[in-house]
């Protein structure tokens, strides 16, 4: 289901999206390059999170196409959605907390249907990215401290090779030396090939990992170009984010 190499792997053209009353998206357009990592950034409520989650099919988009490595996914079901390979993580992680690690693990493993069967290859390069899953991996979710449920979230998410993963603030709350280990995951991710889509706060975060950008303001994308040039380009950064890399 590869693209060529010319083409985006995933791509949004003039996406709309209605909650209730509100108007949140007004016509986004977004490309997301295959075996690319590509930020999404923005100042809060530029809708950022709205725009994964239509991209999910968790909120239907009123006007527009989403498509993905060539076929129209705007109408179809989260689950629909996810079965193309795609993983999303929720910026509340979606954690099950009275199930154990191993358990959560399990269940976003489709291929197996018991803890022996998933990848043992792949779990041993998931434990020595997060090293927490491995030590808690009997204990309750629910009791790990925020850094470990969120490199829990990731590593369910990349349990099974993924062709697109979606992350919705990876680093929000997190001590400095868990985001230097979650970069490190995401930089090995992108090194197999997956192709990575980021919203994201922390600035330095980005720049150390973008390849692509774009960012949002009033549900619209503002500016869209390589991770390098806004990086460095501090008047562009203010006017953009009134912040600077």
């Amino acid at each position: 289901m590869s693209q060529p190499a010319n083409l985006p792997l995933l791509s949004l053209q003039g996406v709309h999206t209605h909650i209730g009353a509100y108007h949140i998206l007004h016509g986004v357009d977004l490309q997301v390059p295959q075996g690319q990592l590509t930020m999404l950034l923005g100042r809060n409520g530029a809708g950022k999170t709205t725009t994964l989650r239509t991209i999910m099919g968790l909120w239907p988009a009123s006007q527009g196409r989403v498509s993905f490595s060539g076929q129209d996914i705007t109408a179809k079901r989260t689950p629909e959605i996810a079965a193309l390979n795609i993983a999303y993580v929720p910026e509340n992680m979606g954690i099950f907390s009275d199930l154990t690690v191993k358990e959560n693990m399990l269940l976003a493993a489709r291929q197996a249907q018991r803890a022996q069967q998933m990848d043992a290859a792949r779990l041993q390069w998931i434990f020595s990215l997060f090293p927490a899953v491995e030590k808690f991996w009997n204990h309750p979710a629910g009791k790990l401290s925020g850094g470990q449920k969120q490199m829990l979230a990731v590593a369910r998410a990349i349990v099974e090779p993924r062709e697109l993963l979606i992350v919705d603030e990876p680093s929000k709350g997190l001590a400095p030396a868990i985001i230097n280990n979650m970069i490190d995951a995401f930089a090995q991710l992108k090194a197999t090939g997956t192709t990575i889509l980021l919203v994201e706060q922390n600035l330095s975060f980005a720049k150390r990992l973008g390849d692509q950008v774009a960012v949002m303001d009033n549900g619209r994308v503002v500016h869209a170009g390589p991770m390098q040039a806004l990086a460095e380009d501090t008047a562009l950064q203010q006017s953009l984010l009134g912040l600077t890399l």
